[in-house]
């Protein structure tokens, strides 16, 4: 299959791979998207006459939504109606030429509708299908609703951020779906590389929940080592010092010494060389152990003078350091534009939005030009390209039986 899909054509290690992307909201597209950018084909099946539930989600440009073009850039859009004898072998053909198929349902609803796993396990065994939910489709929470909020409280992720005297905090972003989505991604390249060996598709079954205890770092075993129970330790690293926030004359910046070598360094660049032979701080276990006397020290200097200055005579060193950038500096930020990580997408009012580009550099295959914006599909934009498609080949192909609607709210 090849369409027109709105973007300039792109090349990646994903050429030739298809993608029937049956997600909405965020997990799943964000999935695809990054499948897309790695240069795959990505056909967005959306609910008739209203599509993914972002497409309503502000802010809008032109009463289109930039949440939306944000995760479904250079994909292909098709509304089905399975209750149409057309559409559902329209669907059959496509599921026949796709190599992945991606869901973020709960566990259940794609049976109901005849496209399960393992039905399409028999009927198209070379497809690597993709559920990414909650809790997965196994266990004892497996039929439970799981959102962002929801794995986010439950996977300890909460528990352990924010400050010791506040109330447990939410990560910033929708770190239980990105994290999933991410993890989804992997499961599917590798179930593409297994594919290459053995003809035979793969279930790629991933739980948000699963991701979030995957991503704990070392919280699961300090506890079993220390029985103490992790708790929020506000910007500060656990296990490292100095790895957090300092006060400067006109606000707070980061320092991540995170081992002798850089501590004395660190020491050299604050102009206090001292510091790093006190007794208190010889090493990272004690300076962990003495982290207020710690802070007070480093504090009693650095609000002497303003960010930029110890930033620089910090990064001159050789000292991990950073300004605490808000949003509105990423746009601009020389590392970034030199990634090319700020790329522009668009719908069909051709109006750019600047966003995230794909950080995955990769010396054989060209980058995303962030000066040409990347198109987001229209609702059903592809329908009539994608049918002259399948309808060009041969051999008949009858619908299975069974199916019911498409019902993309369940």
């Amino acid at each position: 299959m090849d369409t027109t899909t709105g973007s300039p054509p792109k090349k990646g290690p994903l050429d030739g791979i298809t993608v029937l992307d049956f997600s909405r909201v965020l997990a799943g597209p964000y999935c695809t998207m990054v499948l897309a950018d790695l240069g795959a084909r990505v056909i967005k099946i959306e609910r008739i006459a209203t599509g993914d539930d972002t497409r309503a989600f502000g802010p809008f440009v032109d009463q289109e939504s930039a949440y939306f073009m944000c995760f479904n850039r250079g994909k292909e859009s098709i509304a089905l109606d399975i209750k149409s004898p057309r559409d559902r072998d329209l669907l059959e053909r496509m599921l026949s030429e796709a190599d992945v198929l991606v869901e973020n349902f709960r566990p259940g609803v794609m049976d109901r509708l005849g496209y399960g796993a393992e039905r399409l396990a028999r009927t198209h065994p070379h497809l690597v299908y993709t559920s990414i939910s909650g809790f997965g489709h196994t266990g004892p929470f497996s039929d439970l609703p799981g959102y962002d909020m929801v794995v986010q409280a439950m996977g300890g992720v909460m528990s352990l951020t924010g400050w010791p005297d506040a109330p447990p905090a939410r990560v910033g972003t929708s770190f239980g779906d990105l994290s999933a989505a991410l993890f989804a991604a992997v499961g599917i390249v590798s179930a593409l590389y297994k594919r290459t060996r053995d003809a035979q598709g793969t279930r790629v079954d991933i739980g948000m929940l699963d991701c979030q205890a995957a991503l704990m770092e070392t919280a699961l075993a300090r506890f079993d080592v220390e029985k103490k129970v992790p708790m929020r330790t506000g910007d500060c690293h656990p296990s490292l010092a100095p790895f957090e926030t300092f006060a400067a004359k006109d606000g707070r910046f980061v320092i991540a010494a995170g081992n002798d070598q850089l501590f004395m360094l660190m020491a050299d660049a604050l102009g206090h060389p001292q510091l790093a032979l006190d007794v208190q701080f010889f090493t990272n276990d004690l300076r962990c152990k003495n982290r207020p006397a710690l802070v007070q020290a480093i504090e009693a200097i650095t609000r002497n003078e303003p960010i930029a200055h110890w930033i620089e005579r910090l990064n001159e060193a050789g000292v991990p350091c950073a300004p605490i950038n808000t949003i509105d500096k990423l746009f601009d930020h020389p590392q970034l534009q030199a990634r090319n990580m700020i790329i522009q997408v668009e719908g069909a009012g051709k109006k750019p939005v600047r966003t995230a580009g794909n950080p995955i550099k990769m010396s054989a295959f060209a980058d995303i030009d962030a000066r040409t914006p990347l198109r987001a599909p229209g609702l059903d934009e592809h329908r009539e390209s994608i049918l002259a498609e399948l309808m060009s080949g041969t051999g008949d192909y009858a619908p299975a039986a069974g199916t019911e609607s498409l019902d993309l709210t369940a």
